[in-house]
């Protein structure tokens, strides 16, 4: 098991470019098991996510390789349909594959995903998706067991949940005849596994609006696509800035996808400057608190980055209210920000921030990736040293965080053997 050594006081600078986005190459790994050729995805990060993702479609017989910083897949003869319980347990995301297999296999035995606890995640939306497609699903104790031929549908989402309108158009798109899925998510990532699926020959529009249209059945081939940036990572070193003081830019991400999170930093005090492929901050006092921060679909406030925004507002003036409205139990990193000296106070779903002048080192363990990022946010701009445990969370969905911040002058390292 590693740690990071966390040395706080040092203001950052420079640029920073930021990796392919695992919110979107998670289901475009799946999408590659539909396409019976060679898939070259480029921008592919190197995340443990990701490589539970390969692990999943060789099981399933594909070959898959890496050249770089491209992904190669061949899915031109799977021979499997079950992902088994100790690959599905990598991460919750695994479930966006039943959609893939059940249209590309005509059945599917998957066990229940893991990943982060972030309390409930129930995934009967993607099952009344799938079923609503005409696939017959059995729930058994130890998982899912689905076949059935698929055909075309007019599908109404009752929340607009990211994996079950991925899921979706993944089983449409090997469905017989049209589907329409309304009221489903409008994320960019949806928007880029459409690309995706758009380049394999698929028929899909209406991604990144509340209805999306399937043409079923059409023939499909291999094809390259290049994994949209990141836009949580790229909030992460922009909330790094405003921590610990200084300049930061961020490349290779669109700024209209984080205007909710520039907003807020702006009104904490950061000067920010936003154009097509980059964001550059600037903070140079205390931040001061802001109004409420409430978490919702996109276009709305993403959850995702409610953890390290509220670490780089633990240090300031003000008082922040933060309202978590997508998940129950993501405030787990508020116990560790509070060992740091942080004043927070949470009440179910609502946290309130009261602003320190100072915090310091501690040692602190990440329990789920988001908070995990958020701990080296605080660390950063905390006096003395902070010691950041259970980085295998990290490691999810950030591609050698240490490695960037050092880039840009913050004192970390990955040290071996400190829990």
């Amino acid at each position: 098991m590693s740690t990071y050594l966390v040395e706080g006081g040092s203001p950052l600078d420079g640029s920073v470019e930021i990796h392919g986005a695992k919110n979107s190459v998670l289901p475009i790994l799946a999408a590659a098991l539909l396409a019976p050729g060679e898939c070259v995805i480029h921008n592919c990060p190197r995340l443990s996510d990701v490589e539970a993702s390969l692990a999943i479609l060789r099981h399933l017989g594909c070959a898959a390789r890496r050249e770089g910083e491209a992904v190669v897949v061949d899915a031109s003869s799977p021979t499997r349909y079950d992902v088994p319980d100790e690959l599905m347990r990598e991460m919750r995301s695994s479930v966006i594959f039943l959609g893939a297999v059940l249209g590309r296999m005509g059945r599917a035995s998957l066990c229940a995903p893991g990943g982060c606890e972030l309390g409930p995640r129930p995934i009967d939306l993607h099952l009344a998706a799938i079923r609503g497609l005409g696939g017959r699903i059995t729930e058994t104790e130890n998982g899912l067991l689905c076949a059935g031929r698929l055909r075309g549908a007019d599908l109404v989402l009752s929340l607009p949940s990211v994996g079950a309108t991925e899921n979706a158009m993944l089983a449409a798109v090997c469905a017989d005849g049209g589907t329409s899925s309304s009221s489903g998510a409008r994320g960019r990532g949806i928007v880029d596994l459409q690309s995706f699926l758009c380049a394999l020959g698929a028929r899909v529009r209406g991604a990144g609006s509340s209805v999306i249209t399937i043409e079923g059945g059409v023939p499909l081939h291999g094809a390259s696509h290049t994994v949209m940036g990141d836009r949580i990572v790229a909030c992460t070193y922009l909330t790094a800035a405003a921590a610990a003081g200084g300049h930061v830019e961020v490349t290779g991400v669109d700024w209209r996808t984080l205007s909710t999170v520039t907003a807020v930093l702006t009104e904490a005090g950061c000067a920010v400057r936003s154009q097509p492929g980059r964001i550059e901050l600037t903070c140079r006092s205390p931040l001061r608190g802001v109004r409420p921060i409430r978490t919702a679909p996109y276009p709305g406030f993403p959850t995702d980055a409610q953890a390290p925004l509220m670490a780089a507002l633990c240090r300031g003036s003000g008082c922040t209210v933060f309202v978590e409205n997508m998940f129950e139990s993501r405030y787990r990193h508020v116990d560790e920000l509070c060992r740091m000296g942080a004043d927070i106070r949470v009440e179910g779903r609502v946290a309130v921030v009261y602003g320190v002048p100072r915090l310091h080192g501690a040692r602190v363990r990440a329990f789920d990736l988001r908070g995990g990022a958020a701990l080296v946010v605080a660390a950063l701009g905390a006096e003395g040293q902070t010691q950041v445990e259970g980085l295998h969370h990290i490691d999810r969905g950030y591609q050698c965080l240490e490695g960037d911040l050092s880039a840009l002058g913050a004192q970390i390292s990955r040290e071996a053997g400190k829990l």
